[in-house]
């Protein structure tokens, strides 16, 4: 292999653990377990914000949202970050989009006010191309239902009805049919970004995957503790965030979004077989991730968002067919989804962008451990864009965020309006033992405090107006 192939693929919403080779009681993915018997899994990989926009700037930045700032479906992302695609652009290729990014137009790059991408934040992220559009209304999916029979009002009521359809007219169908289309067109080393929707809701899988799962056969959800904090409480009492309190209903969403797991898995396959099929299984490297969680009922809430892990702990494998050393390998330490652009770089011979906030994860696929590796993964979560903003309240707006950072052994949640909450994982993985010991709560509270220090923004930092030019050297003090 000279140049390879590259297939980042993410799967909106997919929880780490809804994978059989992770152990899930009943879910079958045996695609993506394919994949990580072909690569390394990564076991404890979690995404770093959400809901959409949140999380996939981080991904494609390798940015916290402590230094993107891109913090609701809707903060525009700052022109100024480096991003997947424009390294995918200096490594030589054309990088193409088959779905979505969710990522709003930086509005200063734009003159006419009336732009219709001002008030949309399902912009195409810079850098990609696109081989098929499907964001909010995604027109093309409806237009092809449309000539297979089915005259549908939207994408929302197409999303709704999918189990009323045979799977194989289903929107990740349609998109694997683009990727696969394309794909069979290059005839020079490609780069594509396979952006599924599914299993973000609606709770409606595809065709017969709708009845894949038996609702009395689900896990059942991490319950509601004794001690909720304030935020907490507020999801609870939103219907957009609460759980079903019917315990039917909820495992019949459960059974669903299972479905939705399986039938994406299913469509992958496809992926799979016609790489192999080509002969491009072995030259083309393919990550796998999600850009946020899923909550499932779990401390009764569904949907993302929230301080919880399951929110934020997400599918993660990554295959370099030159690394075949370390096929089927799992990695236990923790991952981040800051991880993927440096990875991407390293493994292309690209340079690393300074901006990142994650690491390459090829020591990892060379099966070696580096030194220094992070102990514990981090997120973040605001929530200011669900309250009313008026001139009194813009401050108050400040403080509604959290940040995580999460051990092996324990979880610290720290709040913008000073309050916080630290739980026993070790004891009690369900987050409902908490913890008020000083000589446990303080290391964990300076941990994050470093944690926040060491990824401030660095832009410009590295550089210094001195004798004459700009220089990047480390600094030394004036002695004026």
């Amino acid at each position: 292999m000279t140049r390879p192939n590259v297939l980042l693929i993410t799967l909106d919403q997919f929880r780490g653990d809804a994978l059989s080779c992770a152990d899930h009681p009943i879910v079958r993915t045996p695609n993506l377990d394919d994949l990580a018997a072909n690569g390394v899994r990564l076991a404890n990989h979690f995404a770093q914000a959400a809901p959409c926009a949140p999380g996939r700037a981080a991904l494609y930045t390798g940015t916290y949202q402590m230094t993107n700032r891109v913090v609701a479906n809707g903060t525009p992302l700052d022109d100024r970050f480096d991003n997947v695609a424009r390294m995918a652009r200096r490594a030589g290729y054309h990088p193409t989009l088959f779905g979505y990014t969710d990522q709003g137009i930086d509005p200063r790059l734009v003159d006419d006010p009336d732009d219709p991408r001002l008030s949309d934040y399902e912009e195409i992220l810079p850098g990609f191309d696109v081989g098929l559009d499907l964001r909010g209304p995604a027109e093309p999916w409806l237009a092809w239902l449309v000539d297979q029979g089915y005259d549908l009002r939207d994408a929302e009521h197409a999303l709704v009805t999918e189990p009323d359809r045979p799977a194989e007219i289903s929107q990740s169908t349609f998109l694997t049919d683009h990727l696969l289309g394309w794909i069979g067109r290059q005839d020079e080393p490609w780069f594509a970004h396979a952006s599924y929707l599914r299993p973000h809701p609606p709770y409606a899988a595809a065709g017969h995957w709708a009845r894949a799962y038996d609702p009395a056969n689900v896990p059942t959800p991490i319950p509601v503790g004794d001690r909720l904090h304030g935020i907490h409480r507020a999801m609870l009492a939103n219907p957009r965030s609460a759980a079903p309190t019917d315990p039917a209903k909820m495992a019949r969403w459960q059974a669903q979004y299972l479905g939705m797991c399986s039938e994406v898995d299913d469509q992958l396959g496809r992926v799979w077989a016609a790489l192999r099929a080509s002969g491009q299984w072995n030259d083309t490297i393919i990550v796998v991730t999600a850009d946020h969680g899923e909550q499932l009922g779990d401390q009764g809430l569904i949907q993302k968002g929230g301080f919880f892990e399951s929110s934020y702990r997400i599918v993660g494998i990554v295959r370099d067919p030159r690394r075949s050393e370390t096929h089927g390998t799992v990695v236990e330490e923790f991952t981040e989804n800051v991880d993927v652009l440096p990875t991407l770089a390293h493994l292309l011979d690209e340079q690393i962008p300074g901006q990142c906030d994650g690491h390459a994860l090829t020591p990892f696929l060379d099966d070696w451990a580096p030194t220094g590796w992070r102990t514990a993964a981090h997120w973040e979560w605001d929530w200011r864009d669900t309250i009313a903003i008026d001139e009194a309240s813009e401050r108050k707006a400040d403080l509604c965020n959290l940040a995580v950072v999460r051990t092996a052994t324990h979880a610290y949640v720290q709040f913008g309006n000073g309050s916080w909450r630290c739980y026993d994982l070790a004891a009690d993985p369900s987050w409902r033992t908490e913890v008020t010991d000083a000589t446990v709560v303080l290391p964990l509270a300076q941990q994050m405090l470093e944690w926040r220090s060491r990824h401030l923004d660095r832009n410009l930092t590295g550089f210094f107006l001195r004798d004459g030019g700009v220089g990047r050297r480390p600094f030394v003090p004036s002695t004026n």
